[in-house]
């Protein structure tokens, strides 16, 4: 007789399924793209570099279509995150749907605190969360992501009249524009710049973190075509 298969279950397999199939396949990764498989490492065993590098070493994998994360979500649901949370790293993403972030760096439950909000913006609620990931999670380094073809950084270009709350986005993302030239990616990419930036001299506890030593803050861009994140 066959097990019975609940709907989570189901909503499960479909979830994974259609994750795979999203992920780019490139015909081989370039022999300097370090494709290293995750370990279940408890963060404290990591440098600020190193916990970086998993980061971009992670993105090598989702890119390549060599996902290891997977089976690992579920031994980390049932294992490890019950009583307390471990991340190694924090990133600040975009709302925007199609980007999945522990999937893009292909980590499980509990290796990424991240914080969302439409064009990645380091506003006071946001800083206050990831100040929590780094004083009291420990968490080694802090990633600030943008993504191809940002709606917000493309709504703050226009300036048009929107509905609502949304032009509340405008000036935080005022400068990127600025410095753009009217180029949507050259926009993006300062706007990581500027926000990451603003991350290590505006907070306090971020700005301690980095002069001990203690945490690395970046900033990258994600390509929703190729999978791969731009770092820097």
């Amino acid at each position: 007789m066959c097990d019975q298969v609940t709907g989570y279950d189901l909503g499960r397999r479909r979830f994974l399924r259609n994750a795979l199939s999203a992920a780019v396949i490139t015909a081989a990764a370039p022999a300097a793209l370090e494709l290293a498989t995750p370990q279940a490492f408890a963060q404290s065993s990591l440098s600020p570099d190193q916990a970086f590098q998993e980061l971009i070493n992670g993105n090598a994998r989702f890119a390549a279509n060599q996902l290891t994360s997977i089976q690992a979500d579920l031994d980390m649901l049932k294992n490890h995150t019950v009583d307390k949370q471990e991340p190694f790293a924090a990133v600040l993403s975009c709302a925007d749907s199609r980007v999945p972030v522990e999937l893009i760096f292909d980590q499980t439950i509990g290796h990424i605190f991240v914080t969302r909000v439409a064009g990645n913006v380091a506003t006071s609620e946001i800083i206050a969360s990831l100040e929590y990931g780094v004083a009291v999670l420990g968490v080694k380094c802090l990633l600030v992501l943008g993504h191809a073809g940002c709606g917000a950084v493309k709504a703050a270009m226009k300036a048009d009249a929107v509905p609502g709350q949304i032009s509340a986005l405008y000036p935080h993302l005022r400068h990127a524009v600025e410095q753009s030239a009217g180029d949507l990616d050259a926009a993006i990419l300062a706007n990581t710049r500027i926000q990451a930036d603003l991350l290590r001299t505006s907070s306090p506890v971020i700005k301690e973190a980095i002069k001990a030593g203690k945490l690395k803050v970046d900033s990258g861009v994600y390509n929703l075509a190729s999978g791969k994140v731009s770092v820097g």
